[in-house]
């Protein structure tokens, strides 16, 4: 089905996707099922040989379809633009995600973090099924057709220029992702097409992207060590994000869910030239005076305990022997032997720890793209550009990015939705007579 295809440039079709990622396999389902009776000539076209990299690595290989719950605070805009977000979930929630995915025969679990995956535990399982269900709608994929340019039509509708040739198109859905992880295919192209046609595009920045720490930090020594911790992102000096989670202590760095979900404010920041500011505190939701009050309990109750030890109760060890170290204190030391002025700076590094965040480990590894096309410019309940008509934007391409746990999933389903939707019900509404049979 995936084989590549090639045309002359005359045939044409009613409605051509370009990406065929997660939205737009979404969108070329949709479309071909609200055309029931119609039949609407609809393909999809990917600049890759073999599609669904993107699908086929997220979530470790088993891809997180959605979340069992799904909220507008779940997502972020450089625009700020929420009601638009909180319309578009609406039109196609999570539980219609699980519903959607059961008619294609795919069973969900979910697991204790609210997350959905297929039960195989493969992403395979979930790309199988959507371009199988493509093929079921006789709407074809043309893979290695890369889009360089999509221009107006002198009649109506467009003309879309591929490296295999032209193809006369009545609408296009572009569904070409963002910058985040090139080398599955999304390298940014779309929205030079999309400006091309009219389209404003904010500045774009990685998100869900591990960050890389300066050498002087104990992170490296701490490799493969995972543990709860509060992150606080500050921007001149104010609190822009504060968050609990998972963070993961790597060679280079950090990760893990809450670093990612944290990292799009550090880049952010960081790119427009403003002072930023990363604060770990290891006990979550104890400020500094209750965590010295605790402290000093503690050492009262043990005071013949080696300090790291006495810590060891609350976080790792080998996080706490590296805290003291960093404090210029011996782990090894007894409790009782702590002095007012060490164990307020032992308390400042448990609750406030700034970390010297060098850079983000950039696109190449970033899960998802901040900013895109303003949400302004599309009509949320169709999808539909207010800038040119008949020309749909979906995914990635958009400025809305969500944090970890199946969330940017979601948003590809349902802007997806309503774009394959949308665009189905314009021939039924312009009174056009699509062409059958497929390209």
């Amino acid at each position: 089905m995936c084989r590549p295809m090639h045309d002359d440039g005359r045939d044409r079709v009613d409605i051509a996707i370009v990406g065929a990622g997660a939205a737009g396999l979404a969108a070329g389902i949709f479309a071909a099922e609200a055309a029931a009776g119609t039949v609407l000539r609809i393909v999809l076209l990917d600049s890759a040989r073999t599609i669904g990299a993107k699908i086929l690595i997220s979530g470790g290989g088993r891809c997180n379809v959605t979340h069992e719950s799904v909220h507008p605070e779940d997502f972020s805009s450089l625009c700020g633009t929420k009601p638009v977000i909180r319309n578009i979930l609406a039109a196609f929630t999570e539980r219609a995600t699980r519903e959607w995915f059961a008619s294609l025969e795919v069973e969900l679990k979910r697991e204790e973090s609210g997350k959905l995956f297929p039960v195989t535990d493969k992403a395979r399982t979930i790309l199988k099924a959507l371009t199988d269900r493509c093929q079921a709608l006789k709407v074809p994929i043309w893979t290695q057709h890369r889009v360089l340019e999509v221009h107006p039509s002198n009649g109506n509708g467009f003309l879309v220029l591929h490296e295999q040739g032209t193809l006369p198109a009545r609408l296009v859905i572009l569904a070409t992702g963002g910058k985040s992880l090139p080398r599955s295919g999304s390298d940014g192209h779309g929205w030079k097409i999309v400006q091309g046609l009219g389209h404003k595009v904010t500045s774009t920045y990685p998100a869900l992207v591990p960050l890389l720490l300066e050498d002087r930090l104990f992170h490296a020594s701490l490799t493969g060590l995972s543990q709860q911790t509060e992150v606080t992102t500050l921007v001149d000096g104010k609190v822009v994000d504060r968050r609990s989670g998972s963070l993961l202590w790597t060679h280079f760095g950090v990760s893990g869910p809450v670093v990612m979900d944290t990292s799009r404010f550090w880049t952010i920041a960081h790119a427009d030239g403003k002072p930023v500011e990363v604060r770990c505190n290891f006990w979550p939701g104890v400020n500094r005076e209750e965590a010295e009050r605790r402290l000093i309990e503690q050492v009262k109750g043990r005071p013949k305990l080696a300090l790291s030890k006495l810590l060891a109760q609350q976080i790792p060890e080998r996080l706490a022997e590296a805290l003291c170290r960093a404090c210029d204190i011996d782990p090894e030391s007894k409790a009782g032997q702590l002095g007012r002025a060490s164990r307020r700076t032992l308390v400042e590094a448990l609750t406030g720890l700034v970390l010297p965040v060098r850079r983000d480990r950039g696109w190449n590894y970033a899960e998802v793209t901040a900013g895109g096309v303003p949400l302004e410019e599309i009509n949320f309940r169709t999808m539909e550009s207010r800038i040119r008509p008949g020309l749909y934007l979906i995914g990635e391409m958009l400025d809305c990015d969500g944090r970890i746990g199946g969330f940017n999933f979601q948003w590809a389903w349902a802007t997806g939705y309503l774009a394959g939707r949308g665009a189905a019900a314009a021939f039924a509404v312009s009174g056009q007579t699509p062409q059958t049979g497929g390209p």
